[in-house]
């Protein structure tokens, strides 16, 4: 036989919980007379056959006709007035869970026209809070019939919403401000998607109190990190390999781990490219008023390649120098059935 219940209470903290049901499993049998104990942070909320049937702010409630109108319906004429009947009696925290954390789990990709290869790639961090703003609306919009909801349940989803909104904002606002100024915009960011975020915290019962971006960079990924996060297309992909590997063979002291930075920072390729270019032909003079013998130096880019050494260049794979001249981005010479590629061609393609 199920137990009645005369006094219903959740005296835990909640530090980490949202929603309490009572009890945790199964349903509650109540009378009327029964009491209800809701202390000051705390809202409960009735349920019968998934319907809410009311909602009791802090205080000691004495469970009746009075205080639970629709009660009447559910308990009819039968028995008396302390007739048993079943419920969900749901516990909701009504504080702020405040130092909520957020980050990028991979760069935003912003595009920002005029600036090199007219995108940005920038990650950040920083922190958020929020509350629960209407327990019966978030019971049914997110809750349903869990026994125990936890911020663990619901934290990733809050995330998404948020990088969403951040996406958004720093889309609309690239437009009108270089890389360098964007990044120090962090209060009207912050300001921005707390405004945008709120109405979707607010259609599942939550209200957004707090959001902070806490800092904002250009991205430190290399490229290969960002092939494989799907966020380079082969021909962007290859010369920003390229670049790196004209460094090394320039001897650059930079070395090639700069050069995603540089694209985070709305730096072109095309810039990036000139430079080393430069520096290795300065590079290749120097090594010409050195002896053959001194055997130092960087090793000369050939004046006609081969895809394969073309690829050991760019320091990619061969079938990617492939791809890129069968849909005619690198220009390559057809002789039978093989390429062959001049330096001219690689220099063509690398500077976009």
């Amino acid at each position: 036989m199920a137990r009645i219940f005369d006094v219903v209470e959740y005296a835990s903290e909640m530090a980490d919980e949202l929603v309490h049901r009572f009890p945790e499993v199964g349903v509650a049998d109540l009378r009327l007379g029964s009491q209800v104990i809701v202390r000051e942070s705390q809202r409960v909320v009735f349920f019968r056959d998934g319907h809410a049937l009311d909602v009791l702010g802090p205080g000691r409630h004495t469970i009746s006709t009075a205080n639970i109108p629709f009660l009447v319906d559910l308990i009819g004429k039968a028995f008396n007035d302390r007739t048993p009947f079943t419920a969900e009696v749901y516990y909701v925290s009504m504080k702020e869970f405040v130092d909520r954390r957020w980050g990028t789990p991979q760069p935003i990709l912003v595009r920002n026209p005029g600036m090199g290869l007219g995108v940005a790639l920038l990650q950040g961090f920083g922190t958020y809070s929020f509350q629960v703003h209407d327990a019966q609306q978030f019971i049914t919009q997110v809750v349903g019939a869990q026994g125990v909801y936890r911020i663990a349940d619901i934290e990733n989803r809050l995330r998404t919403i948020l990088l969403s909104r951040l996406q958004d904002l720093l889309a609309e606002t690239a437009g009108k401000n270089s890389v360098a100024e964007l990044i120090a915009l962090t209060d009207e960011l912050s300001a921005g998607v707390r405004a945008k975020a709120q109405d979707d915290f607010l259609a599942i019962g939550l209200t957004l109190k707090t959001f902070f971006v806490g800092n904002l960079k250009p991205s430190d990924k290399s490229a290969e990190d960002l092939r494989q996060m799907g966020m380079l297309d082969m021909q962007t992909y290859t010369q920003l390999q390229a670049a790196d590997a004209l460094r090394d063979a320039a001897q650059n002291p930079s070395g090639g781990a700069g050069l995603t930075a540089g694209i985070g920072a709305g730096v072109g390729v095309g810039n990036v490219i000139s430079q080393t270019l430069a520096g290795m032909t300065g590079v290749q003079q120097q090594n010409n008023s050195v002896p053959a013998a001194a055997g130092a130096g960087a090793a000369a880019v050939p004046a006609v390649m081969t895809p394969s050494e073309a690829a050991a260049v760019l320091k990619v794979a061969e079938e990617d120098v492939i791809a890129a001249i069968t849909s005619g981005d690198l220009k390559a010479k057809k002789i039978g059935s093989a390429y062959r590629i001049s330096k001219e061609a690689l220099e063509e393609f690398l500077k976009g």
